[in-house]
């Protein structure tokens, strides 16, 4: 089933070249969807709620305590995970490279934290020139009043899809996506593909909870149809989240706006208790199966 819009960033991807462009043109917008609508955060019964002054815009907006926690939640996690699981590791390696031809990792490049804001073009004006130099400088042209969606990094995981995976263009992700390897079923299903994003957090470019990274291809696009989609962009994006848990895997426009409302309210209440509690509520999600495509 070829995709006539949207592609999912964490169920579909070609599993060539983590560089590699994908052309994809995004869906008119949704009706119920325009710019003019605001979100409705749900509540989420067993997330505690935060009473705070001010607005939570960005990481920067949590407390310094908040931070530093959550960050030694990470690397502490982080470590033990990659330690104990190892043995898993290697044999999900091993049975990728035996039951399909290709790479066993797949990397591929997401869109990570976003600090920057639009700015205003703050070079010097009508600076006098030293004889026989040119100005080079382009009104216009300074980078940093580009808007910035976001850090781009390398996102690793276990390939779980034939390697010509895209050979007839972007696709869904679908229930018995035949482009799934036989072991790629399995390891989406228990979400060991997973397993290799602990390095991107360790690195610091990942999260065990936030949002999920999107592909930079979609971002402008769902950002365009999807109002408050780039605030989201303001915590580093995570292995695992209140969105990821009750959203599952995105494929269609509404589902990407169910995960913005949820990924909005994380970023309200952001806490090293509730990122345990989502942690152990991942727990159940891979044990069940529950949202894999």
């Amino acid at each position: 089933m070829t995709a006539p819009s949207l592609l999912s960033s964490d169920r579909t991807a070609s599993p060539l070249q983590s560089q590699k462009s994908v052309s994809v043109e995004l869906p008119p917008p949704d009706p119920l969807v325009d710019a003019g609508d605001d979100f409705e955060i749900p509540r989420v019964w067993w997330l505690s709620e935060l009473k705070y002054e001010g607005e939570r815009t960005n990481v920067l907006s949590l407390p310094a305590s908040t931070r530093v926690w959550k960050r030694i939640l990470d690397v502490t996690v982080a470590v033990t995970l990659l330690v104990l699981l190892s043995p898993v590791m290697l044999i999900v390696a091993a049975l990728v490279k035996l039951t399909s031809r290709g790479p066993v990792i797949f990397k591929q490049t997401r869109v990570g934290l976003n600090l920057r804001t639009p700015g205003v073009d703050r070079r010097q004006k009508n600076v006098p020139l030293e004889p026989g130099q040119k100005d080079r400088r382009v009104p216009g042209s300074d980078r940093r009043t580009a808007f910035s969606y976001g850090r781009h990094f390398t996102l690793y995981k276990f390939r779980t899809m034939r390697i010509d995976a895209e050979k007839h263009g972007a696709q869904f992700a679908v229930k018995g996506d035949p482009r799934v390897t036989p072991i790629g079923r399995l390891l989406r299903k228990t979400r060991l593909d997973e397993l290799p994003q602990l390095w991107n957090v360790l690195k610091g470019e990942m999260s065990l909870v936030g949002p999920r990274p999107e592909r930079p291809e979609f971002v402008q696009g769902l950002n365009q149809q999807i109002p408050g989609y780039i605030d989201r962009l303001g915590l580093k994006p995570g292995l695992t989240g209140v969105a990821q848990i009750l959203n599952g895997y995105d494929n269609e426009i509404e589902s990407f706006r169910r995960k913005v409302t949820l990924d909005l309210h994380y970023l309200r209440h952001c806490s090293p208790w509730n990122d345990f509690k989502i942690l152990i509520r991942t727990i159940g999600v891979v044990l069940t199966g529950s949202g894999a495509l």
